[in-house]
Protein backbone atom coordinates (compact mmCIF):
# COMPACT_ATOMS: atom_id res chain seq x y z
CA UNK A 1 0.00 0.00 0.00
CA UNK A 2 2.41 2.24 0.87
CA UNK A 3 4.51 1.51 -2.15
CA UNK A 4 1.51 2.33 -4.19
CA UNK A 5 0.88 5.50 -2.74
CA UNK A 6 4.70 6.25 -3.05
CA UNK A 7 4.67 5.68 -6.74
CA UNK A 8 1.20 7.84 -6.99
CA UNK A 9 3.00 10.61 -5.42
CA UNK A 10 5.98 10.12 -7.80
CA UNK A 11 3.74 10.13 -10.97
CA UNK A 12 1.61 13.16 -9.49
CA UNK A 13 5.05 15.48 -8.95
CA UNK A 14 6.18 13.89 -12.56
CA UNK A 15 3.04 15.21 -14.06
CA UNK A 16 2.69 18.26 -11.96
CA UNK A 17 6.94 19.01 -13.23
CA UNK A 18 5.90 18.25 -17.22
CA UNK A 19 2.74 20.89 -16.52
CA UNK A 20 4.90 23.30 -14.94
CA UNK A 21 7.57 22.80 -17.69
CA UNK A 22 4.55 22.84 -20.60
CA UNK A 23 3.23 26.10 -19.00
CA UNK A 24 6.44 27.84 -18.68
CA UNK A 25 7.71 27.14 -22.26
CA UNK A 26 3.77 28.57 -23.74
CA UNK A 27 4.00 31.72 -21.25
CA UNK A 28 7.55 32.01 -22.21
CA UNK A 29 8.35 30.89 -25.86
CA UNK A 30 12.12 31.15 -26.07
CA UNK A 31 12.08 28.26 -28.65
CA UNK A 32 9.23 29.95 -30.58
CA UNK A 33 10.43 33.60 -31.25
CA UNK A 34 9.15 35.21 -34.44
CA UNK A 35 9.68 38.55 -36.23
CA UNK A 36 6.44 38.77 -37.68
CA UNK A 37 3.84 40.46 -36.26
CA UNK A 38 -0.22 39.78 -36.38
CA UNK A 39 -3.57 42.06 -35.51
CA UNK A 40 -5.96 40.84 -33.55
CA UNK A 41 -9.48 42.84 -33.00
CA UNK A 42 -11.11 42.67 -29.31
CA UNK A 43 -14.87 42.86 -29.89
CA UNK A 44 -17.19 44.57 -27.23
CA UNK A 45 -17.84 41.49 -25.10
CA UNK A 46 -15.24 39.14 -25.63
CA UNK A 47 -14.08 37.04 -22.90
CA UNK A 48 -10.70 35.72 -21.66
CA UNK A 49 -11.63 32.42 -23.82
CA UNK A 50 -12.87 34.09 -26.77
CA UNK A 51 -9.34 36.65 -26.77
CA UNK A 52 -7.17 33.53 -25.94
CA UNK A 53 -8.53 31.81 -28.77
CA UNK A 54 -8.12 34.36 -31.44
CA UNK A 55 -4.38 35.03 -30.14
CA UNK A 56 -3.93 31.47 -31.06
CA UNK A 57 -5.71 31.75 -34.13
CA UNK A 58 -3.20 34.82 -34.93
CA UNK A 59 0.07 32.94 -34.28
CA UNK A 60 0.46 35.23 -31.03
CA UNK A 61 0.76 32.30 -28.10
CA UNK A 62 0.37 28.71 -28.73
CA UNK A 63 -1.73 27.59 -26.09
CA UNK A 64 -5.21 29.14 -25.55
CA UNK A 65 -5.90 26.99 -22.14
CA UNK A 66 -2.32 28.04 -20.94
CA UNK A 67 -3.55 31.90 -21.26
CA UNK A 68 -6.64 31.56 -19.32
CA UNK A 69 -4.56 29.78 -16.64
CA UNK A 70 -2.32 32.86 -16.40
CA UNK A 71 -5.21 35.36 -16.18
CA UNK A 72 -6.91 33.31 -13.56
CA UNK A 73 -3.51 34.23 -11.79
CA UNK A 74 -2.65 37.20 -13.08
CA UNK A 75 -6.14 38.76 -13.47
CA UNK A 76 -8.08 38.99 -16.49
CA UNK A 77 -6.40 41.51 -18.86
CA UNK A 78 -8.80 44.53 -19.19
CA UNK A 79 -8.81 44.58 -23.44
CA UNK A 80 -10.51 47.70 -24.45
CA UNK A 81 -12.28 47.15 -27.90
CA UNK A 82 -10.15 47.47 -30.79
CA UNK A 83 -7.40 46.48 -32.56
CA UNK A 84 -3.91 45.43 -31.26
CA UNK A 85 -0.85 44.53 -33.07
CA UNK A 86 1.60 41.84 -30.99
CA UNK A 87 4.70 40.23 -32.27
CA UNK A 88 3.91 36.75 -32.93
CA UNK A 89 5.01 33.50 -30.22
CA UNK A 90 5.09 36.69 -27.56
CA UNK A 91 5.24 35.74 -23.92
CA UNK A 92 2.26 35.87 -21.79
CA UNK A 93 3.37 39.32 -20.30
CA UNK A 94 3.84 41.05 -23.49
CA UNK A 95 0.26 39.88 -24.65
CA UNK A 96 -1.13 40.74 -20.89
CA UNK A 97 0.76 44.41 -21.03
CA UNK A 98 -0.58 45.64 -24.75
CA UNK A 99 -3.86 44.13 -24.01
CA UNK A 100 -3.96 46.31 -20.95
CA UNK A 101 -3.39 48.97 -22.61
CA UNK A 102 -5.55 51.25 -25.50
CA UNK A 103 -5.84 49.52 -29.00
CA UNK A 104 -2.72 50.31 -30.83
CA UNK A 105 -3.97 49.50 -34.06
CA UNK A 106 -5.74 52.76 -35.78
CA UNK A 107 -8.17 51.58 -38.90
CA UNK A 108 -9.22 54.49 -41.24
CA UNK A 109 -11.50 54.71 -44.31
CA UNK A 110 -10.36 56.54 -47.10
CA UNK A 111 -14.07 56.09 -48.26
CA UNK A 112 -15.02 57.96 -52.01
CA UNK A 113 -15.90 60.84 -51.93
CA UNK A 114 -13.41 62.14 -49.04
CA UNK A 115 -10.29 64.66 -49.49
CA UNK A 116 -6.67 64.37 -48.45
CA UNK A 117 -7.41 67.40 -46.40
CA UNK A 118 -9.86 65.80 -44.44
CA UNK A 119 -8.05 62.15 -44.24
CA UNK A 120 -5.43 64.15 -42.81
CA UNK A 121 -7.88 65.59 -40.06
CA UNK A 122 -9.25 62.29 -39.09
CA UNK A 123 -5.34 60.90 -38.34
CA UNK A 124 -5.15 64.30 -36.71
CA UNK A 125 -7.98 63.64 -34.42
CA UNK A 126 -7.01 59.72 -33.85
CA UNK A 127 -3.69 59.49 -33.78
CA UNK A 128 -0.99 62.02 -31.31
CA UNK A 129 1.44 64.27 -32.14
CA UNK A 130 1.28 66.12 -35.75
CA UNK A 131 0.42 62.88 -37.81
CA UNK A 132 -2.37 65.14 -39.77
CA UNK A 133 -0.03 67.71 -40.95
CA UNK A 134 3.12 65.38 -41.18
CA UNK A 135 0.56 63.14 -43.67
CA UNK A 136 -0.79 66.11 -45.42
CA UNK A 137 2.90 66.90 -45.50
CA UNK A 138 3.95 63.73 -47.22
CA UNK A 139 1.12 63.49 -49.63
CA UNK A 140 1.60 66.58 -51.40
CA UNK A 141 5.48 65.51 -52.02
CA UNK A 142 4.73 62.37 -53.08
CA UNK A 143 1.97 64.07 -55.61
CA UNK A 144 4.59 66.14 -57.02
CA UNK A 145 6.81 62.94 -57.92
CA UNK A 146 4.03 60.98 -59.21
CA UNK A 147 3.84 61.46 -62.11
CA UNK A 148 0.08 61.91 -62.43
CA UNK A 149 -0.41 65.33 -61.18
CA UNK A 150 0.92 68.44 -61.88
CA UNK A 151 1.25 69.93 -58.49
CA UNK A 152 1.55 69.14 -54.69
CA UNK A 153 -1.97 67.79 -54.56
CA UNK A 154 -2.85 63.98 -53.97
CA UNK A 155 -6.35 64.30 -54.04
CA UNK A 156 -8.34 61.86 -56.41
CA UNK A 157 -4.80 59.70 -56.29
CA UNK A 158 -5.67 57.73 -52.87
CA UNK A 159 -6.86 54.24 -53.32
CA UNK A 160 -10.37 53.68 -51.45
CA UNK A 161 -10.96 51.17 -48.67
CA UNK A 162 -9.56 50.69 -45.02
CA UNK A 163 -5.93 51.07 -43.89
CA UNK A 164 -4.69 49.93 -40.95
CA UNK A 165 -2.03 51.79 -39.31
CA UNK A 166 0.39 50.14 -36.93
CA UNK A 167 2.67 50.67 -34.46
CA UNK A 168 5.90 52.21 -36.51
CA UNK A 169 3.68 53.02 -39.55
CA UNK A 170 5.13 56.55 -40.60
CA UNK A 171 2.66 59.45 -42.43
CA UNK A 172 5.09 58.61 -45.56
CA UNK A 173 4.05 54.93 -45.88
CA UNK A 174 0.84 55.55 -44.84
CA UNK A 175 1.18 58.07 -47.86
CA UNK A 176 2.34 55.75 -50.47
CA UNK A 177 0.34 52.73 -49.64
CA UNK A 178 -2.78 54.79 -50.04
CA UNK A 179 -0.98 56.05 -54.17
CA UNK A 180 0.14 52.44 -54.60
CA UNK A 181 -3.87 51.38 -54.00
CA UNK A 182 -5.05 54.01 -56.18
CA UNK A 183 -2.69 52.99 -59.25
CA UNK A 184 -3.52 49.29 -58.52
CA UNK A 185 -7.53 49.97 -58.49
CA UNK A 186 -7.40 52.54 -61.50
CA UNK A 187 -5.36 50.14 -63.47
CA UNK A 188 -7.70 47.18 -62.95
CA UNK A 189 -10.38 49.55 -64.45
CA UNK A 190 -8.28 50.14 -67.70
CA UNK A 191 -6.54 53.76 -66.84
CA UNK A 192 -2.87 54.40 -66.63
CA UNK A 193 -0.81 57.20 -66.92
CA UNK A 194 -0.78 57.23 -70.72
CA UNK A 195 -4.43 56.29 -70.92
CA UNK A 196 -6.64 58.97 -72.49
CA UNK A 197 -10.21 59.36 -73.57
CA UNK A 198 -12.59 61.91 -75.60
CA UNK A 199 -9.63 63.97 -75.46
CA UNK A 200 -8.89 63.96 -71.86
CA UNK A 201 -5.54 62.93 -70.61
CA UNK A 202 -5.54 60.13 -67.29
CA UNK A 203 -5.22 62.82 -65.12
CA UNK A 204 -7.69 64.25 -66.12
CA UNK A 205 -9.86 61.38 -66.04
CA UNK A 206 -9.43 61.19 -62.41
CA UNK A 207 -10.75 64.38 -62.20
CA UNK A 208 -14.05 63.71 -63.94
CA UNK A 209 -14.73 61.27 -62.04
CA UNK A 210 -14.16 62.79 -58.73
CA UNK A 211 -16.71 65.19 -59.66
CA UNK A 212 -19.47 62.76 -60.99
CA UNK A 213 -18.41 61.01 -57.98
CA UNK A 214 -19.19 64.10 -55.76
CA UNK A 215 -22.52 65.28 -58.36
CA UNK A 216 -23.96 62.02 -59.31
CA UNK A 217 -23.55 60.97 -55.18
CA UNK A 218 -25.87 57.60 -56.61
CA UNK A 219 -24.64 55.46 -58.86
CA UNK A 220 -27.83 55.33 -60.30
CA UNK A 221 -27.41 59.21 -61.62
CA UNK A 222 -23.70 58.67 -61.80
CA UNK A 223 -23.56 57.73 -65.78
CA UNK A 224 -25.43 60.64 -67.09
CA UNK A 225 -23.79 63.06 -64.96
CA UNK A 226 -20.58 61.82 -66.50
CA UNK A 227 -22.31 62.92 -69.66
CA UNK A 228 -23.15 65.72 -69.06
CA UNK A 229 -19.80 66.65 -67.88
CA UNK A 230 -18.35 65.38 -71.46
CA UNK A 231 -20.87 67.44 -73.07
CA UNK A 232 -20.36 70.66 -71.40
CA UNK A 233 -16.68 70.15 -71.59
CA UNK A 234 -17.25 69.48 -75.56
CA UNK A 235 -19.09 72.40 -76.12
CA UNK A 236 -17.13 75.02 -74.44
CA UNK A 237 -19.20 75.54 -71.31
CA UNK A 238 -18.95 75.97 -68.23
CA UNK A 239 -19.66 73.08 -65.90
CA UNK A 240 -20.83 74.90 -63.10
CA UNK A 241 -20.53 72.35 -60.80
CA UNK A 242 -21.50 72.90 -56.85
CA UNK A 243 -18.94 70.34 -55.39
CA UNK A 244 -15.68 72.18 -56.88
CA UNK A 245 -16.82 75.71 -55.50
CA UNK A 246 -17.51 74.23 -52.06
CA UNK A 247 -13.65 72.30 -52.55
CA UNK A 248 -11.76 75.29 -52.70
CA UNK A 249 -14.21 76.26 -49.15
CA UNK A 250 -13.17 72.95 -47.73
CA UNK A 251 -16.28 71.93 -47.54
CA UNK A 252 -18.89 68.81 -48.41
CA UNK A 253 -22.22 69.39 -49.16
CA UNK A 254 -24.53 72.25 -48.06
CA UNK A 255 -25.93 74.89 -49.72
CA UNK A 256 -24.03 77.09 -51.97
CA UNK A 257 -25.07 80.83 -51.54
CA UNK A 258 -24.26 83.89 -53.99
CA UNK A 259 -21.44 84.81 -52.34
CA UNK A 260 -19.65 81.43 -52.76
CA UNK A 261 -20.97 81.43 -56.81
CA UNK A 262 -18.44 84.90 -56.73
CA UNK A 263 -15.65 83.76 -55.44
CA UNK A 264 -12.76 84.00 -57.21
CA UNK A 265 -10.93 80.23 -56.83
CA UNK A 266 -9.64 78.37 -60.09
CA UNK A 267 -12.22 75.84 -58.20
CA UNK A 268 -15.10 77.75 -59.24
CA UNK A 269 -16.47 76.48 -62.17
CA UNK A 270 -18.86 79.49 -62.77
CA UNK A 271 -16.24 81.62 -63.56
CA UNK A 272 -13.92 79.49 -65.24
CA UNK A 273 -13.69 77.47 -68.27
CA UNK A 274 -12.87 73.78 -68.29
CA UNK A 275 -11.81 70.90 -65.72
CA UNK A 276 -10.42 72.38 -62.25
CA UNK A 277 -7.09 71.97 -61.61
CA UNK A 278 -6.76 68.94 -59.91
CA UNK A 279 -9.59 66.25 -58.87
CA UNK A 280 -12.13 67.40 -55.49
CA UNK A 281 -12.17 63.90 -54.02
CA UNK A 282 -11.37 60.19 -54.05
CA UNK A 283 -13.52 58.89 -56.87
CA UNK A 284 -15.08 55.30 -56.27
CA UNK A 285 -14.84 52.36 -59.14
CA UNK A 286 -18.72 53.19 -59.63
CA UNK A 287 -17.08 56.50 -60.81
CA UNK A 288 -15.21 55.37 -62.96
CA UNK A 289 -16.93 53.40 -64.69
CA UNK A 290 -19.61 55.42 -65.30
CA UNK A 291 -17.01 57.70 -66.70
CA UNK A 292 -15.36 55.47 -69.07
CA UNK A 293 -19.01 53.91 -70.16
CA UNK A 294 -20.68 57.32 -70.30
CA UNK A 295 -24.34 56.28 -72.19
CA UNK A 296 -24.64 58.25 -75.50
CA UNK A 297 -27.06 61.24 -74.71
CA UNK A 298 -27.55 65.31 -75.47
CA UNK A 299 -27.89 66.02 -71.76
CA UNK A 300 -26.27 69.66 -70.69
CA UNK A 301 -27.85 70.00 -67.33
CA UNK A 302 -29.24 68.08 -64.11
CA UNK A 303 -30.97 68.61 -60.82
CA UNK A 304 -32.08 66.42 -57.86
CA UNK A 305 -35.93 65.79 -58.03
CA UNK A 306 -36.58 63.75 -55.50
CA UNK A 307 -35.72 63.50 -51.90
CA UNK A 308 -34.34 59.63 -52.93
CA UNK A 309 -31.50 61.39 -54.31
CA UNK A 310 -32.55 60.88 -57.97
CA UNK A 311 -31.43 63.53 -60.00
CA UNK A 312 -33.40 64.54 -63.92
CA UNK A 313 -31.39 65.52 -66.98
CA UNK A 314 -32.13 68.00 -69.79
CA UNK A 315 -30.47 68.75 -73.55
CA UNK A 316 -32.08 72.40 -72.67
CA UNK A 317 -32.16 75.18 -70.33
CA UNK A 318 -35.73 75.23 -70.26
CA UNK A 319 -36.04 71.58 -69.67
CA UNK A 320 -33.57 72.35 -66.60
CA UNK A 321 -36.12 75.31 -65.93
CA UNK A 322 -38.81 73.05 -65.79
CA UNK A 323 -36.99 70.50 -63.88
CA UNK A 324 -36.40 72.41 -60.99
CA UNK A 325 -40.13 73.93 -60.80
CA UNK A 326 -40.96 70.27 -60.30
CA UNK A 327 -38.26 69.73 -57.51
CA UNK A 328 -39.30 73.04 -55.74
CA UNK A 329 -43.27 71.75 -55.97
CA UNK A 330 -41.38 68.61 -53.85
CA UNK A 331 -40.28 70.65 -51.46
CA UNK A 332 -36.65 70.56 -52.48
Amino acid sequence: MIRAIRILLTLSGSLLGLFILWFALQAYPIFSSSNSYAIVQVSPGDSVAVIASKLHAAGVIGSPLAFRVDAVVQGNPTSVPGSYQFRKASSFSTVRTILNGAPNVISINARPGLTVREIAQSLATDLSGNWGSAFLSATQHLAAKSGWASQSNLDGLIGSGTYVIAPGTTPEELASTMFARFERQAKSLGIVKSTSLEGLSAYQLVIVASIVEKEGYYSVNMPKVARVILNRLKAHQALQMDSTVLYALHRDGGQVTRAMLQTRTPYNTYLNYGLTPTPVCIPSSTAFSALLHAPVGTWRYFVVVDKAGHEAFSTTYAGQLANEALARSRGL
